[in-house]
């Protein structure tokens, strides 16, 4: 497997302080509404077979007035695959089961349901090659056109820096990608997705690092604005019925299709940072 260190370390850094920047603004939200709501950071060390360094991460949690919980994650990790699960990731095999991986995973789930439920992940990972991967998408119990045309715009503009046809591709991508097949219904109002974002070089590398800097600065200018817009709004008992029906939809996405929960169960993560992403209460009629 080529030597990807240096890469990795950069990429890692840039996550830790994208994750710095959004706690600390959603903290300033918190603050906002009248609660000290503070995230609580938790290490974890990957567990591996041999006993040899498997990498690790943070855990970032807030529970607060307008994150009803959010989660925050950071983690970078090595290793190899197993043999039956090496053949279904990109440039992995039974024979070249080795890999690295560093990202950051964010989930919000809010008390107010006029504020919508949010995702957001970037990844680079390395095997027998090395990609970049990601996206956002906007999850809302109840919709608001002004809210989706907002969130997709700076999602489009993040594209068009890069590549003109890129837009039009990952918010596809993301509309099919967050569907729920046996419900036959779409997660939320969509975003973007992307994956195998191949970097053969190192000018390869710096683009897509490039691009994937931008989705999350895109992120970070787009959802702030719209949970202050909302998070004040009165909500009745129907409302909250609404919410934690839609959250039941959430959690059995994440549980049944969603790649990063398979990928980090199956690579020993900590499984608490990776169930973060399930609501801290739903609702199945």
């Amino acid at each position: 497997m080529p030597d990807w260190t240096q890469q990795t370390d950069r990429a890692r850094t840039w996550f830790e302080s994208l994750r710095d920047r959004i706690c600390a603004e959603f903290e300033a939200i918190e603050r906002e509404a009248g609660s000290d709501a503070q995230f609580e950071y938790t290490p974890w060390q990957r567990a591996t077979e041999d006993g040899s360094e498997g990498g690790g991460g943070m855990r970032g949690v807030m529970k607060g007035h307008v994150f009803e919980k959010v989660g925050v994650n950071v983690s970078t990790v090595s290793g190899e695959f197993s043999p039956q699960f090496a053949g279904t990731i990109n440039g992995a095999s039974a024979e070249a089961p080795g890999f690295t991986a560093t990202g950051i995973s964010l989930v919000a789930h809010m008390a107010n349901p006029h504020v919508p439920a949010v995702h957001m992940n970037t990844r680079f990972l390395t095997t027998s090659t090395a990609w970049f991967g990601g996206g956002a998408d906007l999850n809302p119990p109840i919709p608001y056109e002004e809210d989706t045309q907002a969130f997709h715009a700076r999602l489009r503009a993040a594209c068009a820096a890069h590549n003109p046809t890129w837009y039009e591709r990952y918010s596809k991508w993301a509309e099919d990608y967050f569907y729920i097949p046996h419900r036959g219904v779409s997660r939320g109002v969509g975003g973007i997705f992307y994956d195998h974002l191949e970097c053969p070089d190192e000018p390869a590398f710096e683009r897509h690092f490039a691009f994937t800097r931008d989705v999350g600065e895109a992120f970070l200018d787009a959802f702030p604005p719209i949970v202050r817009r909302r998070m004040d709004h009165d909500w009745t008992p129907e409302d909250k019925q609404r919410q934690l029906e839609w959250r039941g939809r959430y959690a059995e996405f994440n549980l049944v299709y969603d790649r990063g929960t398979l990928f980090g169960l199956k690579t020993g993560g900590n499984v608490e940072a990776i169930l973060m992403s399930l609501p801290p209460e739903a609702r199945w009629t």
